[in-house]
């Protein structure tokens, strides 16, 4: 790492279990990697210390940081603990249980128990305001200032420090609400207020209700969290900006995060997928499914002509983690993620009908797993791989962290006299479980959109992923595996190749036969114009940029939408020949007679950020003598343990290629290979393992 004045990135992505942290040189490519167990009780604190070791790792100095790229768990652990702001909310007369309402389904049909998810607002503090818009946004009953004042001055009285408003049909006409947010902002200047035309001007109550509450629960924190991370990175002599990594791939400046930081609440697992996406071209493949393994979750991202896919809704804090509707909708552009199993600190139990569960319980940072040594005395995902010889007891972390086997081996002595096995059986059983789970559901969420697993590699990140990818990758029927440099990290260096992103969404419901498609184009210049602004804040080269113009569309009577690419300029038979190709790629077929409308219109636009660069250099040792040694690996295509060479991947030369089965090892990750199998070590550092 060059000691001269430079502008260094460094990214910092805090997760369940490590605070992962990389310091990237952009003129060269080098890059140093440093894991800190998170601090669940301050995770600010983890993260600082991380960038202090990271910094002394790399022999750089703090001033030569140009800029810090930050994604958190932070706020999505405060919808699912419930410990954001005291929140109201201030609607519509009669609308005021909308958040209760929902939409009137439930996620498990026959359960007489169900537990859905509670508001994040209680129903004292859910206040209603007499005014009414109609669906065209014209006015029907004027807003009544006083009123609505003089609820909001009882919320405040009662404690509320944070207020969404959502009233109807302000994705159409947003005036109502901000002459009433002017009002009580007005009157009252510490009280945080987010608007849903702001947030989430969009179609369907629920949902934008939902939000915007969302984001009023949450403002406070952020606001808080990200002026105390300014102020410390400052403290500690780093000059440069803080960014933040959005759910929707793409990198904002403090003051947009504050605005809205509902926009956060998937950023670490989104720079997952993206890093999957980069790591994907660099190794020439188009179509990846960009699996992320960490200590807590296992998320999937479908990557295809390079691009991981983004969705406009995604659902948070569910009450049954793998079970749609059962968590709160947001209506937010976000990488289509789907979660689709445990971490590495999941535990394993016996369930009542006495067979064996892994998850959804996680030990998480503390006390982890029992190998931790922290106090864990539960068998996890990670004690199991250790016992199974996937993990080197000696090398965790590059050896800088020490590992109890003896608590691993207690741990999964009491869980196999439970399940009456012998340890080892128990062992491979929490494994393959994992395994199982996330092949079935990877499988699920791959057909659901019109995919064939075999057409897709599996590229691996996270510090578990490379583990437990190659065995996820034969029960899904996929033959090629990839494993990136600096997999442990791969979602912090994923956020340091992000480009500036702004997503934007207008109402714009009209029939296609007939639209005013003058009046749409003028929305999505006024929507660039605005995406532009947000975007020069973040120094993001805008000349270099990229526009995607987009439209919600069904046909007349349908009940939803889907997300269509818009010709450029618009056209009646441009904008059906997308919509019709588009809808026959997902149903197959057209109904014929069928006339089509549009509902929205969405702009998504990226830049460039300054010092992002295009390459990536790990240090390496390059060696003829890269194997370590050998160790016993269990194998299930074996069914049986089998001695197995264990490399050293910094020492491997570009272009080897070693059969299976082997171990790679890395100070942040263990790629394994099995059987049959043949790796090749690539141009960038990335090993691809293809079954023969």
């Amino acid at each position: 790492m060059s000691t001269e004045a430079a502008p260094l990135s460094l990214g910092i992505d805090i997760g369940g279990t490590f605070t992962d942290l990389v310091i990237h040189d952009p003129r060269d490519g080098r890059a140093v990697i440093w894991k800190e167990s998170t601090t669940p009780d301050d995770p600010a604190r983890g993260a600082l210390l991380g960038t202090r070791r990271v910094l002394q790792k790399a022999g750089a100095r703090p001033e030569q940081v140009g800029r810090v790229v930050h994604a958190t768990t932070l706020f999505t652990n405060a919808l699912i603990e419930r410990k954001g702001a005291k929140t109201g909310l201030l609607t519509t007369a009669g609308f005021r249980d909308v958040l209760e309402i929902g939409r009137e389904r439930k996620y498990e049909l026959y359960d007489l128990f169900i537990e859905m998810p509670k508001p994040l607002v209680p129903r004292p503090w859910r206040r209603e305001a007499e005014e009414r818009l109609a669906a065209d946004g014209s006015v029907e009953k004027p807003i009544e200032l006083d009123g609505a004042l003089k609820e909001v001055a009882e919320l405040v009285e009662q404690g509320v420090e944070s207020l969404a408003i959502c009233f109807l049909h302000s994705y159409a006409n947003a005036a109502h609400e901000r002459a009433v947010g002017a009002a009580i902002a007005e009157r009252y200047q510490n009280l945080s207020i987010s608007l849903s035309s702001d947030v989430a001007p969009e179609i369907r109550e629920y949902l934008r209700a939902s939000t915007t509450v969302a984001n009023a629960y949450i403002r406070p924190l952020a606001e808080v969290y990200l002026e105390r991370l300014e102020q410390a990175l400052r403290a500690e002599g780093i000059p440069g900006g803080l960014f933040l990594m959005l759910s929707n791939g793409g990198l904002t400046h403090v003051s947009e995060a504050k605005r809205a930081p509902v926009q956060l609440l998937e950023s670490g697992p989104a720079a997952g997928a993206l890093a999957g996406a980069w790591f994907g071209r660099n190794a020439g493949l188009e179509r990846v499914l960009a699996f992320d393994m960490g200590g807590t979750t296992a998320k999937l991202a479908l990557v295809d002509d390079g691009e991981p896919l983004v969705a406009y809704g995604f659902e948070a804090a569910r009450e049954k983690r793998f079970l749609r509707g059962s968590g709160l909708p947001m209506q937010i552009a976000t990488v289509e993620l789907i979660e689709i199993g445990a971490g590495g600190g999941s535990i394993a139990h016996k369930s009542d009908l006495g067979t064996l569960n892994v998850g959804p319980e996680s030990s998480g940072a503390q006390p982890g797993p029992a190998c931790y040594g922290r106090g864990g005395t539960n068998a996890t995902v990670t004690d199991a791989d250790l016992t199974l010889g996937y993990l080197n007891a000696d090398f965790f972390l590059g050896g800088a962290m020490k590992i109890d086997r003896a608590a691993t081996d207690t741990a999964f002595g009491e869980l196999a006299g439970e399940l009456a096995v012998e340890p080892s059986r128990a062992a491979f059983g929490v494994h393959d479980v994992v395994n199982e789970n996330m092949a079935g559901a990877a499988r699920v969420a791959i057909a659901e959109r019109g995919r064939v697993p075999s057409e897709y590699a599996l590229l691996a990140t996270g510090g578990a992923g490379p583990v437990h990818a190659w065995h996820v990758a034969r029960k899904l029927g996929v033959k090629r595996v990839v494993c990136p440099p600096g997999a442990g990290a791969g979602s912090t260096i994923g956020m340091l190749m992000a480009p500036a992103r702004v997503d934007r969404v207008a109402s714009f419901s009209q029939p296609l036969a007939g639209a005013d498609l003058k009046e749409a184009e003028g929305i999505f210049a006024a929507l660039e114009k605005e995406s532009l602004e947000v975007l020069r804040l973040t120094g993001a080269d805008v000349e270099a940029r990229t526009v995607k113009r987009l439209a919600d569309m069904r046909y007349i009577g349908q009940g939803s939408e889907i997300t269509v690419s818009m010709p450029a300029p618009l056209s009646d038979a441009g904008v059906r020949t997308e919509f019709e190709a588009a809808y026959k790629a997902l149903f197959a077929r057209t109904p014929p007679g069928a006339s089509i409308q549009f509902v929205a219109l969405r702009l998504s636009v990226a830049a460039p950020m300054p010092g992002t660069g295009g390459k990536l250099e790990l240090p390496r040792h390059a060696s003829a003598d890269a194997q370590k040694g050998m160790r016993p690996v269990f194998f299930p295509d074996e069914n049986k343990t089998v001695p197995t060479r264990v490399w050293d991947r910094y020492a491997l030369k570009p272009g080897v290629t070693i059969d299976g089965p082997a171990v790679f090892e890395e100070d942040e990750s263990t790629f394994i290979v099995g059987p049959g199998a043949t790796a090749r070590l690539l141009a960038d550092g990335s090993i691809l393992a293809e079954a023969t």
